[in-house]
C-alpha cells in the first residue's frame, strides 16, 4: 500500500483545509492538488471511480462534468461519502451520491449544459482507497453540441486554466491511447503552464481499444513523445461492462490480467494499472505537500502572532463582568490620553507619511496661516497716506498746525490695531477646528463602545468649546491692552527724531520681518526658502499646454527646472515689483491655484501679463503664499476711498506732506513691534489656554465625568459589530492554532523522492499535426520522423530515441549538436467569459 508516512500526510493536509475553512478567504491557502485534464469521453470519470472501487460519477452524452469535482479520497475501515454543502449528511448509497452531483450541478449551472468554477467537494472514505487529493474538471470540447453555449470552449479552458496554472496543483493528463498523442489537449495545456513539466504526470487510457499489431510500449516506457514524469497505462471498464453492471473489483481484476497476459506489458506489468496509479500519484503528492508545508507553517504563524494579543484580550473578556468592563474603561481612556498627546507632540510610532495630522497641522496654522492673514491686513500706501492727511486736517480743525500732530499718530495706530481682531479670531477658529478633527481621530478607536465614544466626544467637545470662549476673552484682553497704551518709547520704535530720517525705508522690508523669523531680508540670494513642484497653468495647448515644473524660490528670485535633478533651468523671474492674487479653482480642476503679476504692467514670463501656478492641495498652496511673503511677494490691494474711487491724494502744502510721510514711518514702525508681538503670543496663549487644557483634561477629568454620569456598565456595552469582530478574531485564532498543531503531526522520519531528470517534451506543439501510424514487422507502434530536438535550457542533453524509417530503434548521444533555434511559446489567450 505504499509508503505508510507518506500516506499519513494527505490526511493532515485534509484536515488542515477543514482548519482554514473555518476563517474565511482572510486564511484562504492554495493548498497542494491533483487536477484530472483530458477530453470528453477519455476516460477520466472511469479512472476516478477505479480509485473508489464503486459507480457514483454521472455520466451521459456530451459535457456530463460541468463543475469541478474536488474528490478527498480518505482510508477508512467504512465506505460512505460525505459532501461538504451537507456536512453531517453521510452518504452509503452511492446511487445518492450521483444523484447528489447531479443535482448540486443544476443549482447552480441549471440543465441548459452550461458550467460553473464554484467546485463541489466530496469525501468518500472506504478502506479500498489510498488517500488522494483529486479535482475532476470537464472535458475539454471544440465544437458546442444541442443546447451547449457557443463560448464553451474558451469557458472549460477557462476554468481548467484556473486550477492548473497553480505552481502548486500536480496535473494528471489523460489522453486515450487509440487517439493522436502528439495532439493531446490535456498535454497541450499541461506545457502551457508547466514547461518543464515537472508537475505533469500523463495517463494513457483504452489500451485493450488499440488497432491490433500496434501498442503503446515506447510512449509507456518514456522513449517516445516523453514526459518527466513518465506515463502509467490503465485499463478501464467499456461502455457494456458498464451498462452490464461489471463489479468494479471484476474489472480491476482484468486490468491485471491484461497487463501480465499481454506480451508487450508483461515485463512491466508491476508499474502499470490502476493500483499502480494510485501509489504513484499519493508519493507525488506527498511529495508536494512536503515541499509546501514550510511555506505554509510560516505563513499561518505569523497570522497567528499578529492575531495572539487581539485574542488574549478578547478571550478574557466577559461580557456580563463588571469588573473586566471598568478595567477597560479605564485603559480606553488611558491610551486615548496617550494617542492625543502623541498626535499633538509628535511621536515616532506609527508615523502618517501622507498628510500632516494633529500638532503639525496646528504648527503649519501658527507660522504659515497666520502670519499670511496679518500681512493681509496691511494697507496700500495710498489709503494709509490719505487716512493719515484726514487725521491731520480733523485734528487741526480750522487752524492751520505748525507742527506733526501725535494724536493723529495714535489714531492710526489704534485703528491699526483694532483690526487685529479679525485674524485672531480666525486663528483660535482653525486651531479650534483643528483640535476637534484630532480628538475625533482618537475618539474613533472607541468605535467598539458606542455610548463611551459618544459620550466620550461630547464630554471631549464641550470642554475645547470652553476652552475655546476663554481663549477669545484673553486675546480680546490682549488687544485692549495693545489699545490702551501706545508705548513710543519702546526701543524698536523709531521715534519722532528719526522719522524723517527713515522715510525712504522700504515697506518690503518692514513687512518681510512681519512673517520671517528674522526681521531683515536675508542678504544673500543664494538663500534658498521653498523648493517643490508647481504647475504652470496658463500657457497654452498650442505652446505645449499646462506643465509640472521644479520651482526654487529663494529671496531675490523665483527659478523653474525641468525636473528635481535641478540640472536643466527653465527661467528665472525676478522678484521685484512682484505681487500675487488668488485664481478661481476651475470647474473640472482639481488642482489649487495663484497667480503672479508686475505692478509695473510688465510681461512677467515671455508675452504673459502674469503667471498662474497650481498645486495639489489647499496646504501646499497656503505653504507657497507664505513662503512668497518671506520672500518679500505681497497679495494684491483693491485701493478705493470713501467715495468708490482710487484716485490718489494731492497734496498742495509741502509742509502737510513732511507730517504725513512722518506719521506714515512712525505707524510703519509701531506696527511691526506690534505684528511682532502678536505673533509671539497668539500661539503661546491659544497653547496656554486650549491645547494643554484639553491635554490635562483629557488625562486628569475626562474619566471622573464619565463616572460621575452614573451609567459605567451601559458605557461598555458592545457594538453588534465589535461582536461579531471578536468571535471572528476567536475563531479564527483556534483555527489557526488547529491548523498549526495538524502540520506540526507530521512525522519528520518521512522522506520525499526526487524528481526525475528532464526530457525532450519539445513535440508537445500547440498546432502539431497528426503523425502518420503504421505497424512496424515486430507488432509494434511506430511514428515516421524524428520527435523535434530539444531546445538549449539545461547543460546536460539527455540521450534521445530515434526511430528509422524501417521501424528499428536507435539509442545515441549527440552532445555536440546545435540545437536549432526555438521560440518561446507563449499559451494562447483565453476570452473572459461572463
Amino acid at each position: 500500500m505504499g509508503n505508510r508516512g507518506m500516506e499519513e500526510l494527505i490526511p493532515l493536509v485534509n484536515r488542515l483545509q477543514d482548519a482554514l475553512g473555518g476563517v474565511g478567504q482572510t486564511c484562504s491557502l492554495h493548498l497542494p492538488q491533483i487536477a484530472v485534464v483530458g477530453g470528453q469521453s477519455a476516460g477520466k470519470s472511469s479512472v476516478l471511480e477505479n480509485f473508489v472501487g464503486r459507480d457514483f460519477l454521472p455520466r451521459g452524452s456530451g459535457i456530463v462534468t460541468r463543475r469541478p469535482l474536488i474528490l478527498q479520497l480518505l482510508t477508512s475501515n467504512t465506505e460512505y461519502g460525505e459532501f461538504l454543502h451537507c456536512k453531517g449528511k453521510k452518504f452509503t448509497d452511492f446511487d445518492d451520491i450521483c444523484g447528489e452531483i447531479e443535482t448540486e450541478t443544476q443549482r447552480l449551472t441549471g440543465i441548459n449544459k452550461g458550467i460553473s468554477p464554484i467546485p463541489i467537494n466530496l469525501r468518500i472514505y472506504s478502506p479500498h482507497v489510498l488517500n488522494l487529493t483529486l479535482v475532476d474538471l470537464p472535458g475539454i470540447t471544440k465544437v458546442p453540441v444541442g443546447d451547449q453555449p457557443a463560448d464553451i470552449e474558451y469557458q472549460i479552458r477557462d476554468m481548467i486554466m484556473q486550477y492548473i496554472c497553480k505552481e502548486n496543483c500536480l496535473i494528471l493528463a489523460v489522453t486515450p491511447a487509440n487517439t493522436d498523442l502528439a495532439t493531446s489537449d490535456a498535454l497541450k495545456l499541461a506545457k502551457d503552464v508547466d514547461p518543464q513539466g515537472q508537475r505533469t504526470i500523463g495517463v494513457i487510457t483504452k489500451l485493450d481499444l488499440m488497432d491490433k499489431g500496434t501498442d503503446a510500449l515506447e510512449i509507456l516506457e518514456n522513449r517516445l513523445l516523453p514526459l518527466r514524469r513518465g506515463y502509467i497505462g490503465v485499463v478501464n471498464r467499456s461502455q457494456k461492462d458498464i451498462d452490464g453492471k461489471k463489479d468494479i473489483k471484476a474489472a480491476l481484476l482484468a486490468e491485471e490480467q491484461f497487463f501480465q497476459s499481454h506480451p508487450a506489458y508483461r515485463h512491466m506489468a508491476a508499474r502499470m494499472g490502476t493500483p499502480y496509479l494510485q501509489k504513484m500519484l499519493n508519493q507525488q503528492l506527498t511529495n508536494h505537500i512536503r515541499d509546501t508545508l514550510p511555506a505554509f507553517r510560516c505563513h499561518l504563524q505569523n497570522q497567528l502572532l499578529t492575531l495572539n494579543k487581539e485574542a488574549e484580550e478578547y478571550r478574557q473578556y466577559g461580557p456580563d463582568d463588571a469588573g473586566r468592563r471598568t478595567k477597560i474603561l479605564l485603559k480606553s481612556i488611558q491610551h486615548l490620553a496617550v494617542d492625543f498627546e502623541k498626535l499633538i507632540e509628535g511621536s515616532g510610532d506609527k508615523v502618517d507619511t501622507n498628510n500632516l495630522s494633529g500638532g503639525a497641522r496646528i504648527n503649519r496654522i501658527f507660522h504659515e496661516c497666520f502670519p499670511y492673514e496679518l500681512i493681509k491686513l496691511e494697507l496700500d500706501e495710498q489709503k494709509l497716506r490719505r487716512e493719515i492727511t484726514y487725521a491731520i486736517r480733523n485734528i487741526h480743525g480750522v487752524r492751520t498746525g505748525l507742527f506733526t500732530p501725535d494724536l493723529a499718530f495714535e489714531a492710526i495706530v489704534k485703528k491699526q490695531i483694532s483690526r487685529l481682531n479679525g485674524p485672531c479670531m480666525k486663528l483660535i477658529d482653525m486651531v479650534s477646528q483643528e483640535l476637534l478633527t484630532t480628538v475625533h481621530q482618537c475618539i474613533n478607536k472607541l468605535n467598539s463602545f458606542p455610548k463611551l465614544r459618544d459620550e466620550t466626544e461630547k464630554i471631549v467637545t464641550t470642554e475645547i468649546r470652553e476652552q475655546e470662549s476663554k481663549c477669545r476673552d484673553q486675546v480680546l484682553l490682549l488687544i485692549d491692552v495693545q489699545l490702551a497704551y501706545i508705548n513710543t518709547k519702546h526701543e524698536d520704535f523709531v521715534g519722532f527724531t528719526n522719522a524723517q530720517q527713515t522715510h525712504n525705508q522700504s515697506t518690503k522690508k518692514i513687512a518681510a520681518g512681519m512673517v520671517g523669523n528674522q526681521a531683515v531680508t536675508p542678504l544673500s540670494s543664494l538663500i534658498i526658502i521653498r523648493k517643490g513642484w508647481l504647475t504652470i497653468s496658463n500657457i497654452s495647448i498650442m505652446k505645449g499646454g499646462a506643465k509640472e515644473y521644479w520651482f526654487i524660490l529663494t529671496a531675490e528670485s523665483l527659478s523653474w527646472f525641468k525636473d528635481d535633478e535641478e540640472k536643466e533651468k527653465k527661467y528665472m523671474l525676478p522678484l521685484d515689483n512682484l505681487k500675487l492674487r488668488d485664481t478661481e479653482k476651475g470647474f473640472m480642476s482639481s488642482k489649487f491655484a495663484f497667480a503672479i503679476f508686475n505692478t509695473e504692467l510688465r510681461n512677467v514670463y515671455k508675452d504673459y501679463k502674469y503667471l498662474e501656478l497650481a498645486c495639489n492641495s489647499q496646504e501646499e498652496l497656503d505653504s507657497w503664499k507664505a513662503s512668497l511673503l518671506r520672500a518679500g511677494v505681497y497679495p494684491e490691494k483693491v485701493t478705493v476711498d470713501g467715495q468708490g474711487n482710487g484716485a490718489p491724494e494731492n497734496f498742495t502744502d509741502p509742509q502737510l506732506e513732511r507730517q504725513v510721510e512722518t506719521i506714515r514711518n512712525l505707524v510703519d514702525s509701531y506696527m511691526s513691534i506690534i505684528y511682532k508681538t502678536i505673533r509671539d503670543l497668539m500661539p503661546k496663549t491659544i497653547m496656554h489656554l486650549i491645547i494643554n487644557s484639553v491635554k490635562e483634561f483629557i488625562s486628569s477629568e475626562l474619566l471622573a465625568q464619565l463616572y460621575a454620569l452614573g451609567e459605567c456598565s451601559a458605557l461598555m456595552d458592545e457594538s453588534p459589530e465589535q461582536q461579531q469582530h471578536r468571535e471572528e478574531v476567536l475563531r479564527k485564532h483556534a483555527a489557526l492554532k488547529e491548523a498549526l498543531s495538524v502540520i506540526g503531526e507530521i512525522s519528520t522520519s518521512t522522506c520525499s523522492t526526487p524528481l526525475p531528470p528532464p526530457v525532450d517534451s519539445s513535440w508537445i506543439q500547440p498546432t502539431s499535426p497528426s503523425l502518420p501510424r503504421k505497424s512496424a514487422p515486430g507488432g509494434r507502434l511506430v511514428v515516421r520522423g524524428h520527435a523535434p530536438p530539444v531546445p538549449q535550457m539545461t547543460t546536460h542533453i539527455a540521450p534521445t530515441a530515434s526511430v528509422t524509417t524501417d521501424g528499428l530503434k536507435q539509442h545515441r548521444s549527440q552532445p555536440h549538436r546545435a540545437p536549432p533555434s526555438v521560440p518561446k511559446r507563449v499559451p494562447p489567450s483565453i476570452p473572459n467569459v461572463k
